[in-house]
């Protein structure tokens, strides 16, 4: 038996099919094309740009127009140190323009004491010197003026009076001296009351976009871009923990009216009285008007409020699990609007002049009476 030739057939079959797997497996090409360069394959993948969204078209929008009219401002303070050697000091906040005659709205504590200021617009980076116009010191406010070589433009005051919690809101400031820094958040709460060592605040407007220190003067815009707040503090020594604090606007008006009016009309001062609350359920509790309500609790000696009469608590009473002040005077409405939120007092003072009266409704030992309050005009600090 030819044993070679009955391993013929097996030898061909094997050829045959290492032959198909190879042509299958590798790349083939045509005779005499050339070889192809197989390129490494890139370690990432690049996105397809999806494009922006309307909320980011929003932004970049009021960025661009409202960065033109947000300023640096620099003051610098003249200051002994203890070999009572003169030395400059300088402090850094922002500001923006509220008309075209080169008015500049900003805090007070950021010009505070100034022998010299000075002013960068962020659109040209030009320089310029600075008058103060005016400043409401119980307020944090101040209004400084430039007399720039071009027009220049400037933001649209808008409406604090209506806002709501949730509302986006952006913030525009030199932070830390980054010039031109725009950050977005919402209305966290309002009608905050901050205090510190030298002040007190009230009606403040609470936000979560990111300010520090710097953002001080800048403006707090809505989603139309209008300005309905001052950036003016944050809570905590440091930087942005996602609580900020701005002035509303509507408090910054009767300045401006003072400016404009060349004086005849000046900025009242505080009213002279300290309040409590009282929700709904209060009210009730102390068998007063089923509505919430502001409890007279103290009244300043000498304040506009005591001459209108006002009374303050005299003793405190259990309620639940509360000690509340008693005795005092209860304000039910404050020029015919009745009192439906905390902040209806001081959002018809913020709207007032000195010499201008503001009429409260009040409870007194269980009748109703009206008292009128002569708002006396700022005599300090109004006109530097």
């Amino acid at each position: 038996m030819n044993r070679r030739a009955s391993w013929r057939p097996l030898w061909l079959a094997a050829l045959l099919a290492g032959a198909f797997v190879i042509w299958t497996t590798f790349p083939h090409w045509p005779p005499g094309a050339p070889s192809p360069v197989q390129e490494p394959a890139p370690f990432w993948t690049e996105a397809q740009s999806s494009g922006l969204t309307q909320d980011e078209l929003s932004n970049i929008e009021i960025y661009n127009q409202a960065s033109k009219a947000t300023v640096h401002v620099t003051s610098t303070v003249l200051m002994r140190n203890w070999l009572f050697e003169v030395y400059p000091s300088s402090e850094t906040g922002s500001g923006f323009l509220v008309d075209d005659a080169g008015r500049i709205l900003t805090n007070y504590h950021v010009i505070k004491g100034g022998a010299q200021i000075k002013v960068a617009l962020l659109e040209d980076e030009a320089n310029y010197d600075a008058e103060v116009l005016a400043v409401d010191e119980a307020n944090d406010l101040a209004l400084i003026q430039i007399k720039p070589a071009a027009e220049i433009p400037h933001l649209t005051l808008g409406d604090s009076e209506n806002l709501k919690v949730g509302q986006k809101v952006l913030a525009i400031g030199n932070p830390f001296g980054l010039e031109g820094t725009l950050t977005t958040g919402v209305i966290s709460s309002l009608g905050r009351t901050i205090r510190d060592e030298e002040s007190l605040l009230e009606d403040m407007i609470q936000t979560d976009a990111a300010i520090n220190p710097g953002n001080s003067g800048g403006p707090l815009l809505d989603s139309a871009g209008n300005v309905i707040g001052v950036n003016t503090a944050i809570y905590g020594p440091g930087g942005n923990i996602g609580i900020g604090f701005a002035m509303p606007i509507s408090r910054a008006k009767p300045l401006l009216k003072y400016v404009l009016s060349d004086g005849a009309s000046r900025p009242a001062e505080p009213i002279g009285f300290e309040s409590a609350f009282l929700t709904k359920r209060f009210s009730s509790a102390l068998k007063l008007p089923d509505q919430p309500a502001y409890l007279v609790v103290t009244v300043e000696s000498g304040s506009a409020a005591a001459a209108a009469g006002l009374r303050g608590a005299t003793r405190e009473v259990q309620v639940g699990n509360y000690r509340v002040p008693w005795g005092g005077d209860v304000i039910i409405a404050v020029d015919g609007r009745a009192v439906t939120h905390r902040r209806v007092l001081t959002q018809a003072l913020s709207l007032k002049a000195g010499g201008d009266t503001v009429k409260l409704t009040v409870i007194r030992d269980g009748k109703e009476m009206e008292a009128l309050v002569k708002l006396r005009p700022a005599s300090r600090g109004t006109r530097l």
